[in-house]
């Protein structure tokens, strides 16, 4: 039997870096047989990249992050360049992610 693939998108890699989310925790660190965890370069940049100087982040879950799920190259499987990230594009990524509306925090 092959094992599922789930792909996870870089707004369930910033909650799982930045927050206590006991489901998303669960999903990536307690790597299921049946489930296999895929992403891309470019999902786990943008996560870094919204990551903000108060956030609670986490190094030893990216470790865990790199471990458990398998991380391909985005121009290789889409066959065209990684897009460029804009402060647009981080607000919308911690709104999904955080699921609140974001104030900015300077």
């Amino acid at each position: 039997m092959q094992a599922q693939k789930y792909f996870l998108k870089a707004e369930i890699i910033l909650k799982y870096l930045i927050t206590d989310d006991d489901a998303t925790d669960t999903l990536i660190t307690c790597k299921s047989s049946e489930i296999s965890l895929i992403t891309t370069d470019f999902d786990v940049h943008q996560a870094l990249a919204s990551i903000k100087d108060y956030d609670k982040f986490n190094l030893n879950k990216l470790k865990k992050l790199f471990e458990a799920v398998e991380v391909v190259s985005y121009a290789y499987a889409n066959k065209k360049p990684k897009p460029v990230l804009k402060e647009e594009d981080v607000e919308n990524l911690r709104k999904l992610a955080l699921g609140t509306d974001i104030q900015k925090q300077d």
